[in-house]
Formats: C-alpha cells, sequence, structure tokens
C-alpha cells in the first residue's frame, strides 16, 4: 500500500491490523493488533534508517503473510536507532512456524539493508509501482 497515513506508531499498528483483517479472511483484526503490540513491548520492531518490520505469531493464521507499506510523512516508531519511519512490512506467520518466521525476517532484513531498493520503494507513487518495484529487485 502506497503513502498512507500514519499518525502515531500505535494508531498506524491499528490501521495496518485493519487492512490486513479486512483483507484476510483467516485473520482477526483485534487479534492481529493485540499480537502485535505484545511484540511490540518486546522491543521495537523499527530496523532503523526508517525502517519497521512489525511482525508476530497469530494462531488463526494459516501460511505466512505479509503486506508492504509506505508511509505519506514518517512516524515515530521507536526505532533503535531513534529515527522515524516511512517504510514498513508487516509478517504475520502461523503460531507454530518459528522456523519459517526468523527465516523470512532475515530475507527482509537483508533486502531492507539495499539502499537502492528501499529508496525505489519510497519513489513509488502508487501501488502497482510499489508492487513493480518490491518483486522486481534483484540482489
Amino acid at each position: 500500500l502506497c503513502k498512507i497515513q500514519g499518525v502515531s506508531k500505535k494508531r498506524l499498528l491499528k490501521t495496518l491490523s485493519t487492512i490486513l483483517g479486512e483483507s484476510f479472511s483467516n485473520l482477526d483484526e483485534n487479534q492481529v493488533f493485540d499480537s502485535m503490540m505484545t511484540r511490540e513491548q518486546l522491543g521495537s520492531t523499527g530496523i532503523g534508517n526508517g525502517i519497521a518490520i512489525p511482525h508476530c505469531r497469530v494462531p488463526e493464521c494459516n501460511e505466512i503473510t505479509g503486506c508492504l507499506i509506505t508511509l505519506e510523512t514518517y512516524v515515530d516508531y521507536d526505532s533503535t536507532d531513534g529515527k522515524p519511519v516511512d517504510l514498513i512490512f508487516v509478517l504475520i506467520v502461523p503460531e507454530e512456524n518459528e522456523e519459517d518466521h526468523v527465516r523470512t525476517l532475515a530475507v527482509l532484513a537483508e533486502k531492507f539493508h539495499n539502499q537502492q531498493f528501499c529508496d525505489s520503494l519510497r519513489n513509488a507513487q502508487n501501488n502497482d509501482e510499489l508492487y513493480k518495484y518490491a518483486i522486481s529487485h534483484k540482489y
């Protein structure tokens, strides 16, 4: 989703939970939100350089589910480097799927470490461009 509005970390996570709940019939938005907030209490998923990868395991999730978002304006996210975020990838995985959860996070972290990749995502003007840039990136 390209250029969505965000006000605060909590409201942003609530909006993302609603989007996921509406987009995937097996996900309950309240369960997703509660799971993401519980995960954030362990430590921020803001990894630095304006990027956050909120992630959690949800019982009713039956396959790895993700959503890439760019924000219209930066939002304070308690990131490790103290900088606000504008680029977010939400990752929801089945509760019992720890191995794939960790592996997927590693792949995402590697992709988001590439400045050219992040710049292309940030420059996307609509959902189609964002999707195109996300899937066409090569290392």
